[in-house]
């Protein structure tokens, strides 16, 4: 005689809040290695990317050709 388990053609339950919660701090961890990542500098890091961008800016508005409109 076959067994409960060997008849039923229904799936296991499953706890749908243990895996939306399991996806919420997947997310909360990405969320805080992002900003490990964006905070976690020192004043010299931080100094040296603003540098980086202003020089960036300043090339680039240096190569705008008189005349063109901003769009």
């Amino acid at each position: 005689m076959p067994r409960p388990a060997e008849i039923s053609p229904m799936a296991d339950v499953v706890n749908l809040n243990r895996f939306r919660k399991m996806r919420q701090k997947e997310e909360r961890e990405k969320n805080a290695e992002a900003n490990r990542i964006r905070f976690g500098r020192t004043k010299t890091e931080k100094l040296r990317d603003r540098q980086e961008a202003e020089r960036r800016a300043a090339e680039l508005d240096g190569k705008k050709v008189e005349g063109e409109r901003d769009e």
